[in-house]
């Protein structure tokens, strides 16, 4: 299964390590230090044309990566949990 992230990016559900909301999640010095590392290191692509409210941190094509999405961390976790039909 694969989860659509935003702007034609989708990711399979099966590389997700976490999802979560950035306004929340970057109150913490400790992940917006690991955000910022990451983005040193590029390691985050953003595909959100909009104001960013998620991020996915996942293993994409073997590598650590962090897709920046304009799509709600929960409205991509209830994404992510739809059974295959």
């Amino acid at each position: 299964m694969y989860l659509h992230l935003g702007n034609e990016v989708s990711i399979r559900a099966r590389d997700i390590i976490g999802i979560f909301d950035l306004e929340s999640a970057s109150v913490s010095k400790a992940t917006k230090d690991f955000l910022r590392q990451c983005e040193e290191n590029d390691m985050v692509t953003n595909v959100s044309t909009d104001l960013p409210k998620s991020f996915v941190l996942c293993r994409y094509n073997g590598e650590i990566q962090v897709f920046i999405s304009a799509i709600s961390s929960i409205t991509l976790k209830k994404r992510a949990e739809v059974p295959l039909r």
